[in-house]
C-alpha cells in the first residue's frame, strides 16, 4: 500500500481487510470513567451511560453520596465473579451494610452480554427489577446470566489493566465470614490466620472512587483519537486529517502518512502503512478512554 493512494481507495482497502459487515456503531457515545483504587492497584471502568442510563445513574448516585466509602469486596467465587457494593468497613468501626436506595428497572440487553471484563448489577433471585447497590465483575464469560432472572444488566467495562487487578483479588483465599456478617460467606481475604476472626486488615478495601465525567460535546472516539495523535505524532499528524463513519467504524484518516485509526465493536483499530498493510486492534475502547482521561483529553 502506497502513501499516495486517494483517501477513498485507502478506506475501501481498510474495510476489506477488516472484513466488516455494514452496521451502525455508537459513534457519538460519551462515557463516564470511574477509577477504583485498591491495595492491589487501580481498577478503571468505562460506564455505559447511553446504553444503561438508569443503572449508571444509580451507581453514580452511590458514588457521589459517599455510600461506597470504605467499601470492600465481599464476595468472590472462583471462575465466576468478584462482587462489591454491599458492605463497608470504616477504619473506626465494624462492618456496615451499604444503605440501599430504590431498586432499578432492569436494563438487560443481549447486546451487552455478561462476558469477562464487564460489570453487572447484582439483584435478588427471581426479582428482575431488584438491583440496587451491589454489582460484580465477570471473571469469565458468564453468558448463562443473560437468561437468568430477566438477564443481569451490564453497565460498565473494565480496562485490561483493571482486570489484572480483579484477577489478583480473585486468586485470594476465600473464607466464610458469616460470624462477622451473616451473609458474607465467600469473602476474599489477605494475610488471614485460619480459625481467627476476620479483621479489617484482612479485606480488600476500595481506598477511593473517582468519577471522570464525559466532556461536553466530545465523543469517546474523539477523546481517544486526540490522545493517540499526541502519543504518535509521527504516524498521526493532525494536519489535513479527515473524520468520518463507515461500516460501523468511527475513524480518522491521515493523508500525510496514509494512516488510519478507528473505533468499532469496543475496540480501537489502526492501519499504518509504514508498519504494515493490515488493519490491527490496538486495544479496547475502555483501555484507551482511560488513558485519554488520565492525560486530560
Amino acid at each position: 500500500m502506497t502513501l499516495s493512494r486517494p483517501l477513498s481507495s485507502l478506506l475501501s482497502s481498510i474495510l476489506l481487510l477488516a472484513g466488516l459487515a455494514a452496521a451502525a456503531g455508537p459513534a457519538a457515545a460519551q462515557s463516564t470513567v470511574v477509577r477504583l483504587e485498591t491495595i492491589f492497584g487501580r481498577i478503571e471502568m468505562q460506564l455505559l451511560d447511553a446504553q444503561a442510563p438508569l443503572t449508571v445513574a444509580n451507581f453514580l448516585n452511590y458514588v457521589r453520596a459517599g455510600d461506597y466509602n470504605d467499601l470492600f469486596f465481599s464476595r468472590s467465587v472462583r471462575n465466576f465473579v468478584v462482587q462489591g457494593g454491599g458492605f463497608r468497613w470504616p477504619a473506626d468501626g465494624a462492618i456496615t451494610a451499604v444503605t440501599k436506595r430504590a431498586s432499578v428497572t432492569n436494563e438487560f440487553s443481549s447486546a451487552r452480554s455478561n462476558v469477562r471484563g464487564t460489570v453487572a448489577l447484582a439483584k435478588v433471585a427471581n426479582q428482575p427489577n431488584s438491583g440496587s447497590s451491589e454489582w460484580f465483575f465477570n471473571l469469565v464469560d458468564n453468558t448463562t446470566l443473560n437468561t437468568q432472572n430477566g438477564g443481569f444488566t451490564v453497565f460498565a467495562r473494565v480496562t485490561t489493566e483493571g482486570m489484572a487487578v480483579v484477577d489478583e483479588i480473585a486468586k485470594l483465599q476465600i473464607v466464610d465470614a458469616s460470624a462477622v456478617q451473616t451473609v458474607v460467606t465467600d469473602l476474599p481475604v489477605v494475610n488471614y490466620v485460619p480459625a481467627t476472626n476476620v479483621k479489617r486488615d484482612n479485606v480488600v478495601i476500595v481506598k477511593s472512587i473517582t468519577e471522570f465525567a464525559p466532556k461536553s460535546g466530545v465523543t469517546d472516539s474523539d477523546r481517544i483519537f486526540d490522545y493517540l495523535e499526541k502519543a504518535f505524532p509521527q504516524y498521526l499528524p493532525p494536519e489535513n486529517k479527515v473524520t468520518g463513519t463507515a461500516n460501523g467504524y468511527t475513524y480518522r484518516s491521515y493523508p500525510n502518512t496514509g494512516a488510519y485509526i478507528g473505533t468499532k465493536d469496543n475496540q480501537v483499530w489502526y492501519l499504518v502503512p509504514s508498519l504494515g498493510s493490515e488493519i490491527k486492534p490496538l486495544g479496547t475502547v475502555a483501555d484507551y478512554l482511560a488513558k485519554a482521561v488520565a492525560d486530560n483529553f
